[in-house]
């Protein structure tokens, strides 16, 4: 597997990596380093290859791509050699980029099947980003990029319905994609025991994007203050808004209520995430990438037994009904607040949320799906032509 991300973080290609282990593949990932982390490492059967160093701190977009540039030139190197000396079945590259799978194409020509999994559909988090319009030369370019991407790959996987749907009208055959959904992992997210904590807490891991409206929580948890004295907000994550949400917690004088804190590995996230005491997801609607964009993190606290309040986006609609999550009006700080304040207030209707949860996911988590994932697996390495992205099949 390629992907331009700390596999240790990223749940979705930690959750393919095991499937296949589990079932006796051998999987090489290539990926990116962070911190002490070391080039080379054996996770719970996964072979992790960093082949680069990243900090998260890239000053401008050029900065951003050529360090992109660069891991797809070093990916591909790596895992032709690779390739030449152990004989790969399959590659499965992951978005974001969608060109990343280009880091394939060598592989490719020798008739090895390659995967591309987009996990973001980027002409719309573009557009969103930079309030661009279907018009502007980016959006078009990505259009174009995400269409090539996919004519390269011999098949697409997509992170939720109703991405499939759109990129099927715009860029792959309906028979050569496939929406594989961010299910939780039932052996890293599930219920624990909660330390005997005085505090309310109320948290959120993940992005720190203008899109994932973060901002809107910590405003909406000022006006929680005052009438819960113990509430803390724990916030886990990376992202370019960053620095304003946490100048934004010293002008609302939260500094000791409000804690920003690095994202953790996948494991220790889950036991964090099982300790709190409601968690938040306040996607701006207004974003069209954010009323689309599937939050794993939503079926993740389910699965933990913390319930979720969840800003009422379109994807979320989809998926979710009241009897499993609290919805609240997108973008409306006060419905929020008043949201936090009846959970604290009645703990029978967090009992509710949880049981409604719960009975979801004991119908969607990663062991009921992941044949999904698996299916598109066999149906490529079955093929006359064999090959693969980075992962190599024994026996």
């Amino acid at each position: 597997m390629v992907a331009y991300s700390f596999y240790e973080s990223d749940s979705r290609i930690i959750q393919y990596a095991r499937s296949l282990t589990r079932r006796g593949d051998e999987v090489d990932v290539i990926a990116l380093a962070h911190g002490g982390a070391p080039r080379f490492e054996v996770i719970q059967g996964v072979n992790v290859y960093r082949i680069q160093q990243r900090e998260i701190n890239e000053r401008s977009a050029l900065a951003y791509l050529l360090r992109i540039l660069r891991f797809l030139v070093v990916a591909m190197v790596f895992m032709t050699w690779r390739h030449l000396r152990k004989r790969y079945q399959l590659v499965h590259v992951h978005s974001v980029p969608d060109f990343l799978v280009l880091s394939a194409l060598p592989l490719r020509l020798m008739g090895v099947p390659v995967i591309l999994d987009i996990h973001d559909i980027l002409p719309e988090f573009y557009a969103s980003k930079f309030s661009a319009g279907k018009a502007s030369l980016a959006y078009r370019a990505l259009l174009i990029v995400e269409r090539w991407s996919a004519r390269i790959a011999s098949h697409v996987i997509i992170a939720n319905h109703l991405w499939h749907d759109r990129i099927v009208k715009r860029s792959v055959a309906a028979a050569k994609c496939t929406a594989v959904c961010n299910y939780p992992d039932s052996d890293v997210f599930y219920p624990r025991p909660k330390a005997l904590d005085q505090r309310f807490l109320v948290m959120y891991p993940g992005s720190l994007n203008w899109h994932q409206g973060v901002d809107l929580a910590i405003r909406a948890f000022a006006k929680v203050v005052p009438k819960i004295d113990r509430a803390a907000f724990h916030i886990y994550g990376e992202g370019p808004a960053r620095p304003q949400l946490e100048q934004l917690i010293v002008d609302l004088g939260l500094g000791d209520k409000v804690q920003v804190q690095d994202y953790q590995p996948m494991g220790d996230i889950a036991k964090l995430m099982a300790m709190a005491d409601v968690a938040v997801v306040p996607k701006r609607a207004s974003s069209n990438f954010g009323n689309e964009a599937a939050s794993t993190k939503v079926q993740e606290f389910m699965a933990v037994g913390v319930p979720v309040i969840v800003s009422r986006t379109k994807i979320d609609s989809f998926y979710f009904d009241s009897s499993m999550v609290r919805f609240f009006e997108s973008e409306n700080v006060e419905a929020l607040a008043d949201a936090i304040l009846d959970l604290y207030d009645h703990p029978e209707q967090r009992k509710s949320l949880i049981d409604g949860a719960n009975h979801h996911i004991q119908k969607n988590n990663w062991d009921v799906k992941q044949h999904e994932y698996l299916g598109v697996v066999d149906s490529l390495t079955h093929a006359p032509a064999q090959g693969s992205v980075l992962f190599k099949q024994v026996g």
